[in-house]
C-alpha cells in the first residue's frame, strides 16, 4: 500500500486533471508514481519538464532505458525496476540486455561504458574519477552526452527515492529486484 497519497481523477483539481490528461495522452495511462507527485502539481511538472528535455537530448531511448534499468536495480526501488523493464521492451531492449543491465553492463560495448558511469555517479556521489571520464570520452561520448547521462542518474534518483519513500504500487508487470548475497 502506498505511503504517499495517489491523486486519482476523481479526487484532481483542475490543474492535476489537466496534467493528467496531458499524460494519458502521450502515455496511453497515468503512471501510479506520476500520481504520487501530483500531490504536487509544481513538482510533476518539474518532473515532466525535465524528463521532457532529457528526451531530447542525443542518448537513445535504449541507452535511456538501460541507465535507468541499472540504477533501479542499484537502488533497490521495484517500482522503477518494473516500470523500466516495461519500458525498455517497448524501447527495443531483449530479456538479456535488460538483465545485463541490472547486472551494472550492456552486451554493447559503449551503453555498457555509460551504464557503469552512471552506477559509479551514484555509487560515489558524483565523485567519478577521470579514468572513468575518459573512458566515456574514448567509447565516444561527447561532453554533451555525458551530461546528459549525469542528468538521467539525477532523474533515476528523483524517481527512485519517491518510488521507495512513497512505496507506490506497482501498475506495470511486476519484476522481482535481485538479492544480493
Amino acid at each position: 500500500m502506498a505511503r504517499i497519497n495517489l491523486v486519482t481523477a476523481e479526487t484532481a483539481t483542475p490543474e492535476q486533471k489537466a496534467l493528467f490528461d496531458a499524460i494519458q495522452a502521450q502515455l496511453g495511462m497515468v503512471p501510479n508514481f506520476l500520481k504520487a507527485f501530483a500531490n504536487s502539481p509544481a513538482a510533476l511538472k518539474a518532473f515532466l519538464g525535465l524528463h521532457g528535455i532529457a528526451g531530447e537530448g542525443s542518448l537513445d531511448p535504449q541507452t535511456r532505458e538501460r541507465i535507468a534499468l541499472a540504477l533501479a536495480q542499484q537502488n533497490s526501488c521495484e517500482y522503477c525496476l518494473s516500470a523500466h523493464t516495461a519500458i525498455g521492451r517497448k524501447a527495443g531492449l531483449d530479456s538479456a540486455e535488460i538483465e545485463a543491465n541490472r547486472s551494472g553492463s550492456s552486451r554493447e560495448a559503449k551503453a555498457a561504458v555509460a551504464v557503469r558511469f552512471a552506477r559509479s555517479l551514484v555509487a560515489h556521489m558524483g565523485e567519478v574519477t577521470t579514468a572513468e571520464l575518459l573512458e566515456m570520452r574514448e567509447a565516444g561520448y561527447s561532453e554533451s552526452d555525458i551530461v546528459e547521462v549525469i542528468t538521467h542518474v539525477g532523474m533515476n534518483i528523483l524517481t527512485n527515492l519517491l518510488g521507495k519513500a512513497g512505496r507506490i504500487d506497482i501498475d506495470f508487470p511486476k519484476v522481482e529486484l535481485k538479492l544480493v548475497a
